[in-house]
């Protein structure tokens, strides 16, 4: 499996959950992070929870090449309150790059931590990721991984593994 991951907070509960039944790979995959160094520090989070958890777990950095793609996308959105078009947009083309990443490396199966914040909706996230599915014809996995304690496990583990949880999901417009 091909897992998108937001940053290590967020894919701790989801990689505990998903190591049972996959052979994971992390694919960190954020050009949205504003600025870089928010970016470089969320990947080294998730670098520092794989290496001290699970080392055999491959982590692809999708790199952030894209962020003025990212930007460009989000032309006349800047003022979308949270959780709206603007989120929409950036949660499609992380998921869009890795469906394609997924297909284009012969993984079966593809998914992304993003579910696991209570800020995201679950169904929203679905719908893209079953789009993409036929789109780029790889399975999706449905996941609502914020039930069964799937969030609150993130917080217990990023506390446990002393892990630095940002304030903002990451693109500028939601630093607040």
């Amino acid at each position: 499996m091909l897992l998108h991951s937001c940053c290590g907070p967020c894919s701790t509960s989801v990689i505990e959950k998903l190591k049972e039944n996959f052979d994971l790979t992390i694919f960190y995959y954020n050009p949205n992070i504003y600025p870089q160094e928010e970016y470089i520090k969320r990947l080294e989070e998730q670098k520092k929870y794989v290496s001290l958890t699970h080392p055999e777990i491959k982590i692809i950095d999708g790199e952030y090449l894209d962020s003025q793609k990212f930007l460009d996308a989000y032309t006349g959105l800047e003022n979308c309150k949270e959780g709206g078009e603007r989120c929409k947009t950036c949660i499609f083309l992380r998921m869009q790059k890795t469906a394609q990443y997924a297909k284009q490396n012969n993984y079966e199966i593809f998914a992304t931590t993003l579910s696991v914040s209570p800020h995201k909706n679950a169904q929203l996230i679905n719908e893209l990721g079953k789009q993409l599915e036929q789109d780029y014809s790889i399975e999706y996995l449905i996941s609502d991984f914020k039930k069964q304690d799937g969030y609150l496990n993130s917080i217990k583990l990023s506390k446990q593994y002393n892990l630095y949880r940002q304030k903002y999901c990451g693109c500028k417009y939601s630093i607040y």
